[in-house]
């Protein structure tokens, strides 16, 4: 600590007090003023018969110094208490407090200074973590990206190719099966690759919904999309599709929409066997358009349930090996809370599983905007 005054034997007396603290006298405030940076006090006692500069200025100076953020700065004396503590001072004591009474001040505002200085060692560490988690999150968004650009148009171009050599009628039935499951699988892959890449933007913020008012016939298109996007492996289940007609319009993004009904279901298909039911359903539920995909297979286990809509989580109980990442139905949470609806999983074990979700209705401004067009 620092005793700074015109008078050395303060600091004497005070180190008497304070035995086993360290007690350096500065005689005159522009000597405080060059080395208080380097000493680095946790207590400055600052007596008004200071010589040199006025207290009252040099203290903010010091206390703006990030050197100086946890120093305690005790104004001691008569005169100027009141402009020492309007510029800074932690607490004033009188000159004619004894040595014992101003230690014991003294030590309270030492383990005031260390509480402090342990709290900004606390906040630097964090920050350090903070830093080097964007950091990473960087680096993972970049690899993201790159991964999902570099495979997108390879896949793309394997799935058309796989086409083409599929409705050749020269082929074996044997070897167009085999095709068709190549199809399947390249189409699953692709799925994976945009997946990821949509969960990271709507993370990121960096996703904008398109927005337009869709009508039952709109919906009907959706789902015979979204059908198409999932493969050939429909052709092997019972899919029922039940549209209401007349229902009222939904301010949505039908693009986001068709990715996560194809998600939905595709999620169905998993978990169920050849021959299994598969059943969509759009309908008026209140005030919210309600979009459930219902599936009569395994079920998923209830201790799965709370974390399926995590990225990189998924039920441990399927009917096919094939590995899935997760963020299939991540996407289709983040989406769906993007367009001010909810989502969510009812399941039996061995009596199947319903996805749900809601979209609000369009408001009556935006009824109006599609009246205008229709005029």
């Amino acid at each position: 600590m620092l005793v700074v005054s015109a008078q050395r034997s303060h600091a004497p007396a005070l180190a008497a007090a304070l035995r086993g603290s360290e007690v350096q006298y500065l005689p005159d405030s522009d000597t405080l003023l060059r080395e208080a940076n380097l000493r680095a006090p946790q207590v400055v006692l600052l007596y008004t018969d200071t010589p040199g500069t006025p207290l009252a200025q040099v203290l903010p100076i010091l206390r703006r110094r990030a050197e100086l953020a946890a120093t305690q700065w005790l104004a001691v004396g008569t005169q100027g208490l009141g402009e020492l503590l309007a510029a800074g001072a932690d607490g004033l004591a009188s000159d004619a407090t004894s040595p014992e009474a101003l230690a014991l001040q003294v030590r309270n505002m030492q383990v005031r200074a260390q509480q402090h200085t342990d709290a900004l060692e606390r906040v630097a560490t964090l920050q350090r973590r903070m830093d080097a988690w964007e950091h990473e999150e960087r680096v993972r968004d970049q690899l993201v990206h790159m991964l999902v650009h570099d495979l997108k148009n390879p896949i793309a171009a394997v799935m058309g190719l796989l086409e083409v050599v599929e409705d050749d009628t020269r082929l074996p039935p044997d070897s167009r099966e085999l095709l068709r499951v190549a199809r399947d699988e390249a189409q699953h892959l692709l799925h994976l690759t945009v997946n990821m890449l949509d969960v990271r933007k709507i993370q990121a913020g960096k996703m904008n919904l398109r927005r337009e008012l869709m009508f039952s016939p709109m919906f009907s298109e959706v789902m015979d999309l979204a059908r198409g996007d999932v493969g050939s492996g429909l052709r092997e289940r019972n899919l029922q599709v039940q549209v209401e007609q007349g229902i009222s319009p939904v301010s949505a993004d039908a693009e986001i929409l068709r990715r996560v009904m194809a998600n939905l279901i595709s999620n169905a298909l998993k978990h169920t066997s050849m021959g299994g039911l598969i059943a969509i359903d759009v309908s008026s539920d209140g005030p919210h358009l309600l979009v459930s995909v219902r599936d009569d297979g395994e079920g998923i286990p209830e201790d799965d349930l709370p974390n399926l809509f995590a990225a990189f989580e998924q039920s441990r109980l399927t009917l096919h090996g094939r590995f899935d990442t997760g963020m299939g139905l991540a996407f289709c949470k983040m989406a769906v809370e993007a367009h001010g609806g909810q989502i969510g999983v009812e399941s039996v074990r061995g009596q199947g599983s319903r996805f749900f979700f809601t979209l609000p209705f369009a408001q009556d401004s935006e009824d109006d905007d599609f009246v205008e067009l229709l005029n």
